[in-house]
């Protein structure tokens, strides 16, 4: 049984990676369009040269360095597949292993803001019917 090797819009991850940003940009859905023709804010320009050092530095030594990062409103380009980004969730860095299905959504999107809320045992003297609930 043969593998599907992903295809994006009928790319392959190899031509993505050749392509130049503009020919990348007319592949993305319209908001990410849009968003990176404009000019994009200082903490991208920062997180991108971040990841083109980080692509060095593991072509080099062999490991791959921390990239932190608070722009969680960076569109995944086909230059950040394969590299682990830490995205801040608003109280810690949470760490997002970037794949190729992730091209076109935002960094944001894979760092989810809130937590579950998981409600405990109603305590001592919460209520009346706490009266009834068996002690541990």
């Amino acid at each position: 049984m043969s593998v599907a090797k992903f295809r994006y819009k009928g790319y392959a991850l190899e031509e993505l990676r050749k392509m130049s940003m503009d020919e990348i940009i007319k592949l993305l859905p319209a908001r990410a369009r849009r968003s990176l023709r404009r000019q994009p804010p200082e903490e991208h320009v920062i997180l991108l040269r971040n990841i083109r050092r980080a692509w060095k530095i593991l072509e080099e030594t062999g490991k791959q360095p921390v990239i932190r990062t608070h722009a969680r409103s960076m569109i995944v380009l086909p230059e950040m597949v394969g590299l682990t980004i830490h995205v801040h969730n608003g109280k810690e860095f949470v760490p997002v292993e970037i794949f190729p299905e992730m091209i076109g959504h935002y960094l944001g999107e894979f760092a989810i803001t809130n937590k579950r809320v998981v409600h405990g045992t109603p305590g001592v003297g919460a209520s009346r019917s706490s009266m009834y609930v068996p002690l541990k």
